[in-house]
């Protein structure tokens, strides 16, 4: 369990550091600024509390000090926590009452602090086993840690009470965002301190809690930190994330697309701007230039469509059922119409009653997203032709 409860620490302490890395890259613009000073505070003791944490779990002393990498760890939990408190302050409050407010919670940051550090070495903390800092039944080292959690779930609280309505105020859709994750990782914070008071209860109590709470009580507690540093860094990540799924569905078309468009270009050669590449390099244009070139085909290979062709094509035993199915066995018959036409291509067999004359009917569309959403079903159920045949 201990290997559990330090792969949590080094998860949430690199997702800290991520997102103090990303927040300093902005310090040129923005250091001046109150707001981001105070921003920046927090995530460095956040990135503190977990780097403390894991040294904790890989030795039992710091610094020659025997469980000091735990002390230091809870005190820059506490500062983490203030510090994420004047970030609120700031958004919430103005002028006096901001002076006033930060002043208040910075003595009181101080003073948990203070008293933290007074109970760890009333309770003879340095000599004690680590283990007794998951609870204990010695009433100073009881004190300590149930200081420590409600110093944890003041700040949770405040997020959860207010992430909310300003999520709902914002126009700003990152902002909205950044505010729903925050409010999610405050509440898995806040199980993160009930599952931990449990724990700490039983034990001073004499109860066999099991290895897997403390490790449940980890687990939430490096998800809750994940969530906190992702809302803090989503207008950077966000962009990021939604521009690979573009170009990851862009580039699944592409391949779904390239059979259809290989035998629409063997047989019409002319439908190629410049000569086929296996290069993804500049997706976007690659994807229009294939579209472009497979409605080129498509639309020489009309004199080989034979007009009265019809049924879905589709291999046996597919079904088709849900709000999809008729436009699955028209891509089917498009399909089948094009496999048909170009065997009648190579057979130079043109029908007498075939397509020659009009336009795409109701899939014709200049919405290019449609386009290559319709391209792609037609192309997937070509290859499922190509495949059963």
């Amino acid at each position: 369990m201990n290997t559990i409860r330090t792969l949590c620490f080094v998860i949430a302490a690199l997702s800290s550091y991520a997102a103090l890395a990303y927040r300093l890259c902005q310090g040129r613009r923005s250091w001046r600024d109150g707001a981001y000073r105070t921003l920046i505070t927090t995530l460095f003791f956040q990135c503190l509390t977990f780097t403390m944490g894991a040294v904790a779990m890989r030795s039992e002393s710091f610094l020659g000090v025997g469980n000091l990498a735990i002390l230091v760890m809870h005190l820059a939990a506490v500062a983490f926590c203030v510090s994420a408190q004047l970030i609120f302050l700031r958004w919430a409050a103005v002028g006096e009452e901001v002076v006033r407010k930060t002043r208040f919670w910075v003595v009181t940051g101080l003073t948990l602090d203070l008293l933290l550090t007074a109970l760890f070495f009333l309770a003879d903390g340095p000599a004690r086993c680590p283990t007794e800092f998951d609870g204990s039944g010695e009433p100073l080292l009881l004190a300590y840690l149930l200081a420590f959690i409600a110093s944890q779930a003041v700040p949770c609280l405040t997020i959860v009470r207010r992430c909310g309505p300003y999520a709902r105020m914002t126009d700003n859709v990152s902002l909205r965002q950044g505010l729903r994750m925050m409010f999610l990782g405050a509440v898995i914070l806040l199980v993160y301190g009930l599952v931990r008071t449990v724990n700490v209860l039983s034990i001073a109590a004499g109860v066999e809690i099991g290895p897997w709470r403390e490790a449940l009580a980890s687990v939430l507690d490096a998800f809750g930190i994940v969530a906190l540093s992702l809302s803090l860094t989503m207008s950077f990540w966000t962009p990021v994330a939604s521009g690979f799924l573009d170009w990851t569905r862009s580039y699944r078309a592409y391949r779904v697309l390239h059979p259809l468009w290989r035998d629409l270009y063997e047989s019409f050669p002319d439908i190629a701007l410049e000569p086929p590449g296996t290069s993804v390099r500049d997706l976007d244009y690659r994807l229009h230039r294939r579209v472009v070139e497979i409605r080129d085909g498509w639309r020489d290979l009309r004199p080989y469509i034979e007009r009265a062709a019809g049924g879905t094509g589709a291999p046996a035993g597919d079904g088709f059922a849900g709000d999809g199915a008729a436009e699955s066995r028209q891509a089917f018959a498009e399909a089948a119409q094009i496999r048909q036409a170009l065997h009648a291509r190579r057979a130079g067999t043109i029908p007498r009653d075939n397509k020659d004359a009009g336009d795409f009917e109701d899939r014709d569309t200049d919405n290019f997203r449609a386009e290559v959403a319709w391209l792609t079903k037609v192309a997937a159920a070509y290859s499922r032709l190509r495949k059963a045949s």
